[in-house]
């Protein structure tokens, strides 16, 4: 019996964009993946320089974003327990509530770059099935080279190439913070509810 696959798609999404639903699409599509959990960061360590939406505000936002794809699925794995949150302990509990699937944790180039100073690095290779990295055109990593680095990592990386889209959450913050439109970067219920709430305004 074919084991299910489940994709680990992590972010703030502050707000979620269609970038982020083209490049979902294509991860799920070219990994095989039955499943993709949009992971929900309540406090990322590496976006403490500047204010995040409330997790409220983002939760609706991405359930507004996914409602219509029955492959996608909300997480809060995260945000249900205090931080501080490491990947590791992520896998193991999506694992722990999905025994018997194949779990694909998913990670931009950059990331890639930075994985040798993890927490729990080793346990955290070990936990993951696979490990899909998103690489974009023209991008200068070389995940052979950095995978070689680390004991087990190779085996279990997983390109999947990610279209180049120019479209960010911050640039969309800052688009409707000067009252530009934004209407065609965002799903229509997505930019229906930030315009109901007066988010990033």
């Amino acid at each position: 019996m074919k084991k299910e696959r489940i994709g680990i798609f992590g972010g703030t999404f502050d707000p979620p964009h269609l970038g982020h639903l083209i490049l979902a699409c294509e991860v799920r599509s070219q990994l095989n993946l039955d499943r993709l959990l949009w992971m929900l960061t309540p406090d990322p360590p590496h976006k403490q320089d500047r204010e995040i939406s409330s997790l409220v505000h983002r939760q609706k936002m991405v359930e507004l974003a996914i409602v219509d794809n029955p492959n996608f699925e909300l997480s809060l794995v995260e945000a249900e327990r205090p931080g501080p949150h490491y990947s590791v302990d992520t896998v193991r509990i999506i694992r722990e509530r999905n025994l018997g699937a194949e779990i694909i944790f998913l990670m931009g180039g950059d990331s890639l770059k930075s994985l040798h100073t993890w927490h729990h690095l080793d346990t955290f290779i070990t936990a993951c099935d696979e490990i899909g990295v998103m690489r974009r055109p023209n991008d200068d990593v070389d995940a052979g080279t950095l995978a070689a680095k680390v004991e087990g990592l190779e085996a279990k990386i997983r390109i999947a190439n990610a279209p180049l889209l120019e479209i960010a959450s911050r640039e969309i913050r800052r688009r409707v913070r000067e009252g530009l439109p934004v209407r065609y970067y965002l799903p229509r219920e997505v930019n229906a509810y930030i315009l109901a709430e007066g988010l990033y305004s």
